[in-house]
C-alpha cells in the first residue's frame, strides 16, 4: 500500500448523497477566548462521487442557520455575518481527494462564503460501505477544516475590557455525513 492512495478505495463508483435526518454541517469559534460558540445549518446538501475521478460538493442556505439563541441567529444572517440577503449560500467544492494510509482522508478545494472564494483542506476520515436495515448502501464521512473568517469578509468583533476581541478569527467547519447511494 502507497503512503497516499485515491479516495476511490473507499467510495466505490456512484454518486453518494448527505441523508440530512443522520447528519450534520457545523461551526465553531472561541468566544471572549474562554468558550466555544457553536452553530450549523439545517438546510444543506452534500454529494460525493467515487471511482475513478473523485469528487466532493456541498452547500449549505445561510438562511438555516441554527443556534441556541434567536437573536444570535438574525445577526449571523445580517451584513455583520452572513449577509444572508446577499449571499444565501456557501458553497464548497473539491476534486482532489486522497487518502493516506492510516485511513485519514483529505480534501483540498475551495470554499466559498459571502461571493468569496479561499482554498481550503479538509481532513477526517470516510468509512467503508455498509447496507443498512431498509437496504440501502451508506458510507460515513466526517470531515474538518478550520479557515479564517476574516478572509470572506466576516469581520465583525468587540474589544474586550481586559484586551482581546469577543470572537477569535479562526473558524472550524465539520461536517459529518451520513452518505447515501444514489439509485442509477
Amino acid at each position: 500500500m502507497s503512503v497516499i492512495e485515491t479516495i476511490k478505495e473507499i467510495a466505490p463508483a456512484g454518486t453518494w448523497v448527505a441523508d440530512p435526518a443522520h447528519s450534520s454541517v457545523a461551526f465553531e469559534v472561541v468566544h471572549s477566548g474562554i468558550s466555544t460558540f457553536r452553530g450549523g445549518f439545517a438546510d444543506y446538501d452534500a454529494t460525493l462521487v467515487g471511482g475513478e475521478e473523485p469528487s466532493l460538493s456541498g452547500s449549505a442556505r445561510v438562511a438555516s442557520v441554527t443556534v441556541s439563541d434567536e437573536n444570535l441567529t438574525g445577526h449571523l444572517q445580517s451584513p455583520d455575518f452572513f449577509d444572508a440577503q446577499r449571499f444565501p449560500e456557501i458553497a464548497f467544492e473539491a476534486d482532489e481527494l486522497t487518502r493516506r494510509e492510516n485511513g485519514d482522508v483529505e480534501a483540498h478545494g475551495s470554499i466559498t462564503i459571502r461571493g468569496v472564494t479561499q482554498p481550503v483542506e479538509l481532513t477526517g476520515r470516510v468509512s467503508d460501505p455498509v447496507t443498512d436495515a431498509y437496504g440501502n448502501e451508506r458510507l460515513g464521512a466526517r470531515l474538518e477544516a478550520a479557515i479564517d473568517r476574516t478572509k470572506f469578509g466576516i469581520a465583525w468583533n468587540a474589544p474586550l475590557p481586559g484586551g482581546g476581541n469577543v470572537l477569535a478569527d479562526e473558524v472550524k467547519l465539520t461536517a459529518d455525513l451520513s452518505l447515501v447511494r444514489k439509485a442509477a
